[in-house]
């Protein structure tokens, strides 16, 4: 048996050894821990929050009635792919654990196509019992078309950007007022982590979390956010830290993840006043570690850059605040979506050799952080903090690898490469000098064989060859100037 099917036999019995034992299946990572009193991060200078600081109102069928029920939101949802066709493509990336469709909604100028520009997706509704999101969703939704051909960033964002809207992630647990999906797990809790290995089993992860995961494969996003209640900041990565402690954990692009939730706080309209998160940010772990999130999730594995967003000091407010909470997210909602846009740098990356696109690697330096460019048109979207030097790299392998040094200041830029390929070192290898001592008498050693034959034999042998030959000859010449007569006169083929 050779090496690889040893191999093979010891991990199919690796394999069935561990199927014996019992795999958790919920509750993968903890809930955000409560900070201790007076806790403080002396790096950054502030307190971290004490969870449910505000007193949630107690759910009663005259708050749950002024949001839309699952089947109002799918009948809203459809209902707008009709009324702005033009600009809209609505479909379903999975379903949930009881069979809902995860509804989406795309909204572009060519929606539905592939271009070079960039995705921005925002999901709502991760945690069942934090509504807001998914009817603030629906409200950006309709204010794109109505505003469309009217407002230059309604103009922006459908010409410029593929906008991609899950209002609920979690209709389930929606539906059953509560955290969790139906199988009570915390959404936000239910993908691979970095830190720890409580996630990887793909067949354990929930039917929503998969949906995100499959999506992230299909569509090449260029940034996210999703939509919580329950406080009043921009949270960035990380969102977890190697000890589990509460401490200030960068990521290799913090300043890009910094500018991004500044974005937001700064546009909203009393996020960045809060006396609590300076400038309405914060950093995820700093604030309270989590794990199997998907914030950090989609940063390392589907190349996006998501932040997460708490909008709402109350995770289900009453309805007749929710005017009023788009009213004050409205900006925000926009402007962090026009940002992909207006901010870092954006190409197209072509074979010098073909003209081709190539899904080059671009990377910048001193940010240990790859972006790969789109397979169909070979574009690139790579998130940066303005006001800034960088040198941009673009590979790929078979190529020499190009680099230039741009500055970003209040607006993005534009910046394609065109590889050359690699020529190939291997010249003709010049033939070796003779070591061996060339005299006659070693070639005479050649042949000993031929001292000991008669003439008269070698004689006949060589005149059987010899005609043996000539008949081989003759038989060829006969049977060329035969197939030549055939062809006399014929008409020549028409090449296409």
């Amino acid at each position: 048996m050779d090496y690889s099917c040893h191999l093979s036999v010891s991990v199919f019995m690796l394999f069935a050894f561990f199927s014996f034992f019992p795999i958790n299946a919920v509750a993968r990572g903890g809930d955000r821990i409560p900070s201790q009193p007076g806790a403080m991060n002396h790096s950054k200078g502030y307190s971290t929050r004490r969870l449910f600081g505000v007193k949630e109102h107690p759910l009663t069928e005259e708050i749950i009635q002024g949001y839309m029920s699952n089947f109002e939101l799918e009948k809203s949802m459809k209902e707008f792919g009709k009324r702005c066709a033009n600009i809209s493509y609505v479909y379903s990336i999975g379903e949930s654990v009881q069979g809902f469709p995860l509804w989406v909604i795309e909204i572009s100028d060519k929606p539905g196509q592939k271009e070079p520009e960039p995705s921005f997706k925002y999901i709502g509704n991760v945690h069942g019992d934090e509504p807001v999101g998914r009817e603030l969703l629906m409200r950006l939704a309709n204010w794109l078309c109505d505003n469309y051909m009217k407002d230059p960033l309604a103009n922006l964002i459908v010409e410029k950007v593929h906008l991609h809207i899950l209002p609920s992630m979690n209709p389930d647990g929606f539906a059953l007022r509560k955290r969790g999906n139906a199988n009570d797990i915390d959404l936000n809790r239910d993908f691979p982590d970095q830190f720890f290995p409580i996630n990887d089993v793909e067949s354990l992860r929930q039917p929503e979390t998969r949906a995100i995961m499959n999506w992230l494969k299909r569509e090449h996003f260029t940034a996210s956010a999703s939509l919580h209640g329950g406080a009043l900041v921009a949270n960035y990565p990380w969102d977890g830290s190697e000890d589990k402690r509460n401490k200030y954990y960068e990521c290799p692009d913090d300043a890009a993840f910094q500018y991004m939730a500044t974005v937001y706080s700064q546009s909203h309209h009393n996020m960045s006043l809060s006396k609590e998160f300076p400038e309405g940010i914060t950093n995820g772990a700093f604030w309270y570690p989590i794990y199997g999130g998907m914030q950090d999730w989609n940063y390392i594995h589907g190349g996006c850059f998501e932040i997460t967003l708490e909008i709402s000091d109350i995770k289900w407010p009453k309805a007749n605040e929710l005017h009023a909470l788009w009213e004050h997210n409205k900006k925000s909602m926009l402007n962090l979506v026009a940002s992909l846009v207006k901010a870092g740098v954006h190409g197209r990356v072509f074979s010098g050799e073909t003209g081709f696109p190539l899904p080059a690697y671009v990377v910048v330096e001193g940010i240990n952080y790859t972006v790969r460019a789109g397979g169909i048109y070979g574009d690139y979207h790579r998130i940066l903090a303005p006001r800034g030097s960088y040198k941009v790299i673009a590979s790929m392998p078979g190529y020499q690898t190009k680099s230039t040094q741009i500055q970003i200041n209040d607006e993005g830029v534009n910046l394609d490469f065109i590889l050359t390929p690699e020529k190939s070192n291997n010249k003709l290898a010049k033939p070796k000098s003779c070591n061996c001592d060339c005299e006659r008498s070693d070639q005479m050693e050649l042949f000993p064989f031929f001292k000991t034959i008669p003439i008269e034999l070698f004689l006949i042998v060589l005149f059987i060859l010899l005609f043996l030959c000539y008949l081989f000859k003759r038989r060829t010449i006969f049977k060329f100037s035969r197939h030549n007569r055939q062809f006399i006169g014929a008409k020549r083929a028409t090449v296409v």
